[in-house]
């Protein structure tokens, strides 16, 4: 069997007021146009989410809240309090209780960097990789009969985004 995880770091954000606390910081304007983007190539290519597991800060779901009209359907979404600013095991934890076979994780840097870096078993060549930029998305297929069953190492690369490269 074949399981797919789409990772996404969340879409810029504003920093316009200093005094909002990070975890309720929104999208600014260019994060909400990316976020819609993201939705429109992610819908290109027939990456449609079954379960989408979203940190519960305001930007992570702002940038579900942009992605999700472009898609078909209405997949589950949880809102989890531990992918807020989660490291890789903490996120590996949660994708090992997901049901779904296609899976879409939302999420913040540092963290969803140093995870996809360890999920695949090869990273790709895009130079924005290794930063992980706001808005950019890994989809990874892994051969794997139940998310409980995930390593890191199981996963091979499908394609990987940043927002400036999404076609307009």
């Amino acid at each position: 069997m074949t399981k797919r995880l789409i990772l996404t770091r969340h879409a810029k954000s504003s920093w316009d007021d200093p005094t909002t606390p990070d975890h309720d910081r929104p999208l600014n304007e260019r994060g909400k146009a990316a976020a819609a983007d993201l939705g429109a190539w992610l819908a290109s290519r027939g990456y449609q989410p079954e379960e989408v597991l979203c940190s519960d800060a305001a930007r992570t779901h702002e940038t579900w809240s942009g992605v999700a009209p472009e898609l078909e359907g209405a997949p589950e979404v949880t809102l989890k309090p531990a992918l807020y600013h989660a490291g890789p095991d903490v996120m590996m934890a949660v994708l090992r209780h997901a049901k779904a076979d296609t899976v879409m994780m939302i999420g913040h840097n540092p963290g969803i960097s140093e995870f996809a870096e360890r999920i695949v078993a090869q990273v790709p060549p895009n130079p924005d990789f290794q930063r992980y930029p706001t808005g950019a998305t890994l989809v990874v297929t892994l051969e794997i009969d139940d998310w409980g069953q995930v390593e890191y190492g199981f996963g091979a690369v499908r394609d990987f985004i940043v927002p400036s490269e999404v076609p307009a």
